[in-house]
């Protein structure tokens, strides 16, 4: 499985990123893609536990979960991302703290479903992008949510 990581310096610390994404019901704000959370387990981020999102935009929308598979606060998150009939995701979510405020790094590919029958490159064209753009989601919500 290729991981395709990206990663990205936010300006605040590793409790405020986490902060972000421990709250399930901040999971559409960030990852592109998701466009509502319909529900969040009561033990977000555990693992096991679950966001039951949709996915796309109106009228083409899927319904499915992303379910924790791993949970360090404040350094990792691992999560089972699904959007069948499309198939699943393996994301790693790691944070690192530097002088700076964290490093996050999000390394994604697919791991069930029709998408990892498509060649490596094809799908690093679609994963890299959109994980850019969730980091600077993710950027702007961790750093400005106390303001």
């Amino acid at each position: 499985m290729d991981r395709n990581p990206v990663d990205r310096t936010i300006r605040a610390t590793p409790a405020a990123v986490w902060a972000v994404l421990a709250d399930g019901w901040a999971y559409a704000n960030w990852v592109v893609g998701a466009s509502a959370i319909r529900d969040v387990d009561a033990t977000w981020p555990s693992p096991g536990s679950r966001i039951h999102h949709s996915v796309g935009s109106w009228p083409l929308l899927l319904s499915d979960t992303t379910s924790v598979k791993r949970s360090e606060p404040e350094a990792l998150l691992e999560l089972q991302a699904r959007g069948w009939p499309l198939g699943e995701a393996t994301v790693e979510v790691r944070l690192e703290p530097v002088p700076e405020g964290t490093r996050v790094t999000i390394l994604e590919d697919v791991s069930e479903g029709p998408g990892r029958f498509l060649p490596a490159p094809l799908r690093t064209a679609s994963i890299v992008p959109r994980n850019r753009e969730s980091l600077r989601r993710l950027a702007l919500v961790a750093e400005n949510r106390r303001r």
